[in-house]
Order: structure tokens, then C-alpha cells, then sequence
């Protein structure tokens, strides 16, 4: 159990927030993560009645007949929280400035003057406006939104049951039945830089620091996401049919659009795959809606699963024999890996081409992407001929 008292407000929330993310993990233990959820709680109400009582404690003694009461130095500075000042205006201003000329000098003066921040803060926080244009990003991405994330610096293996014998009932007076025989596999999540650059006008590098950041950031970030995606896409149609010890395997059906095809790939899915979704090119889905209205009769080939339109594969009529055109699966069985956080890096040139009034802008993400739970997916891939 952690020692709340101890903590600081950020740390207290952050904790919250993993405690949300442990609750969807399966076996998560939900007695300590309810105990832990009302020390939270408790604690902050403490908090609160502390304040509360300061402040009484603080009007009295102004109040006191006789006593000259000192202003403390900085009395009348407003100390803001860290999410505050990533909010404020002088900070995205900052903030765009680091970015363009890579001197924190202003924004660390902001974090660490204006907010109970001391010390070096670390990897300046992007500013509240990026961060939700980030998460809107990897949310109209859907598929990514659903995957894992984890932020494990370096090389993350991860291990997963490759076999294993299946129990048996012991009858009284016989041999015990033999020990399990358990193999396992582990898979390693190599991390890679996924990069986007373009080239902007000396005039749209002179936009003031939230349109300056609002487009940079939506131009190359979009781009990068999406590249995730179709490694991703790329993870699960290349996978071996089958598990090996360094690799989820993946099976596959073979099938056109029709009626039943998304339940026979469903089938092959294990029984801890949940929340299942059906992927496929956009123009995929006329042909199953002409097999629909061929049928005659409403029919929901897709059996009220979450249909994910993504063109990294194939259409239908356009797959080769044997390429996986449609994938259904649970996609919490893949992960993302950010051993430097999921933020987009982003690097400056304005001396290359400065006499073209041009300047070079770099974005990187520092991602590892793969399967890591087996059974969870499933690929269609397309019949000779």
C-alpha cells in the first residue's frame, strides 16, 4: 500500500490514473484497488480540511489586535499547479519558442518560478492544448486507441504460455496425475523510430506559438499515428500461422465477403478475447453489403462487433491470393512500447534551405510495436483464383 501523506498532489493523481488503467487488466485485484481508491480519497479530504484550517489559522492572526503580521517574500504571487501553467498562454508561447530555437531557458523559468515545481523538471511537458490534440489523434486512429501502451525503457520482452498439459481428476487411491508440463515463449518489443519531415514557409514558422504548435503538430504527428497504424496492420497480417517461442501466431481462414465469414474467423479466437473488433479496406464493405441484399433479406454479417475501416489492407478484389484482406480480434492483445513516452520529438532546421525561406521540421516517435497475447486475432486472407 502506498504511503499517501508522503506524496505530492501530481504523484497522488498519477497514481488514480494507473489504478483506472489496472481495473480493465484481467485478475486485477479489486480490494486493493478499492482500498487504495478510499486512502486517495481520504487523503485529499485531509488535504482539504488542512487548507481550510491554515486559512482560518491565517485570518485570525491578520485579524489579531496589535500584531503585525509580515507578508511572506512572494505573498502575492499566485502559485499555480503544474496543469495550470501548461494551460496559460505564456506558457504555450514558451513553449513554442523551445521548440523552434531548443532553449527551455522560458518555459523551466515558468514551470519552476510560477508552480511548486523545484528542481530540474526533466523533459518539458507539452502544453495542455498538444496533449489533447495528441490523445484526439490516437483516438481517431480507433484501432491504436484500443492497443496497450506501455512506457518501459529499452528492449520490453514479454512472456506468454506456448503449452501447457491440461489438468485431471484424481481419484482416490490411484497415482497422482503427472506434473504439469509448461512451456513458455517470450516476445521482444524492439523499439524503432517512426519519423515524418516536411519542409514549412519562413511565414508559418512566424506563427504565434498556439497556431505555430496547432499545425505542426497536427501535420506531422497525424502522419506519424497513422504509420503506427499500419505497422500495426503490418504486425498482425505478417505474424506465422502458428505460436513459435519468440512470436504470437496468428491464424488464418480463407473466404470472400459473405454472410459468414466473420463468424468462422471469430471461432478460431481463444475464449479471453473480449472485446472484438472487424477490420477491413472501406471498399470491403460494399461487397458485403451486395451480399446482404443478394441474400434478399437484413442480415448483419458482422454480428454487432465494431467495424474498423483501414486501408493499409487490400480490398477484397484487389488481394492477392493468400494476402490477408479482412483481420477480427481483441487488439488489447497487441502492445505499443514508448521508452521515451509516446510525445512526438521534434527537431528544426532553418539554415538548410534559408535561402528559399524554407525550414525543415523533423518529428519522431520512439515506439515498439507487436503481438503479445495469443488467441486474440484472427486474419481472412483470400483464395487462389
Amino acid at each position: 500500500m502506498y504511503d499517501f501523506s508522503k506524496m505530492t498532489i501530481e504523484e497522488i493523481e498519477a497514481r488514480k490514473a494507473a489504478i483506472a488503467v489496472e481495473l480493465d487488466k484481467d485478475g486485477a485485484d479489486l480490494d486493493k484497488l478499492g482500498e487504495e481508491t478510499r486512502a486517495i480519497n481520504a487523503e485529499l479530504e485531509k488535504r482539504k480540511a488542512d487548507a481550510k484550517k491554515r486559512e482560518e489559522i491565517r485570518k485570525a492572526v491578520a485579524g489579531a489586535v496589535g500584531v503585525e503580521v509580515r507578508k511572506p517574500v512572494n505573498a502575492d504571487k499566485t502559485v499555480k499547479t503544474v496543469d495550470e501553467i501548461r494551460a496559460s498562454a505564456e506558457y504555450v508561447e514558451a513553449f513554442a519558442k523551445y521548440i523552434k530555437t531548443n532553449d527551455a531557458t522560458e518555459a523551466r523559468a515558468l514551470l519552476t518560478t510560477n508552480s511548486n515545481v523545484s528542481g530540474n523538471p526533466g523533459q518539458l511537458p507539452v502544453p495542455t492544448i498538444i496533449e489533447e490534440q495528441i490523445k484526439t489523434a490516437w483516438e481517431k486512429s480507433g484501432l491504436l486507441d484500443m492497443v496497450r501502451k506501455t512506457y518501459v525503457r529499452g528492449n520490453l520482452k514479454v512472456g506468454f504460455e506456448l503449452s501447457a498439459t491440461d489438468a485431471a481428476v484424481h481419484a482416490e487411491g490411484t497415482a497422482a496425475p503427472a506434473e504439469e508440463v509448461l512451456t513458455l515463449g517470450v516476445v521482444t518489443l524492439v523499439p524503432q523510430s517512426i519519423k515524418k519531415w516536411i519542409r514549412i514557409s519562413d511565414e508559418a514558422y512566424d506563427l504565434g506559438g498556439e497556431e505555430f504548435l496547432r499545425y505542426i503538430y497536427d501535420e506531422i504527428t497525424h502522419k506519424i499515428i497513422m504509420e503506427a497504424k499500419r505497422l500495426l496492420i503490418l504486425a498482425i497480417t505478417s505474424a506465422p500461422a502458428a505460436n513459435t517461442a519468440t512470436a504470437i501466431g496468428v491464424p488464418s481462414v480463407t473466404g470472400a465477403p459473405t454472410l459468414d465469414v466473420v463468424a468462422r474467423a471469430v471461432a478460431l479466437l481463444s475464449d479471453e478475447a473480449s472485446n472484438i473488433a472487424v477490420v477491413m479496406n472501406r471498399q470491403t464493405h460494399a461487397d458485403f453489403i451486395a451480399a446482404i441484399a443478394g441474400n434478399g433479406y437484413l442480415f448483419d454479417p458482422f454480428e454487432g462487433y465494431a467495424v474498423h475501416y483501414d486501408n493499409n489492407l487490400p480490398a477484397y478484389s484487389a488481394a492477392a491470393a493468400n494476402a490477408a484482406w479482412l483481420i477480427v480480434g481483441d487488439f488489447s492483445g497487441a502492445q505499443f512500447n514508448f521508452p521515451a513516452g509516446e510525445e512526438v520529438k521534434l527537431k528544426f532546421d532553418d539554415l538548410t534551405e534559408a535561402q528559399a525561406d524554407l525550414v525543415k521540421i523533423v518529428g519522431r516517435m520512439f515506439a515498439a510495436i507487436g503481438i503479445t497475447a495469443p488467441g486474440r486475432f484472427v486474419k481472412v486472407t483470400k483464395a487462389n483464383g
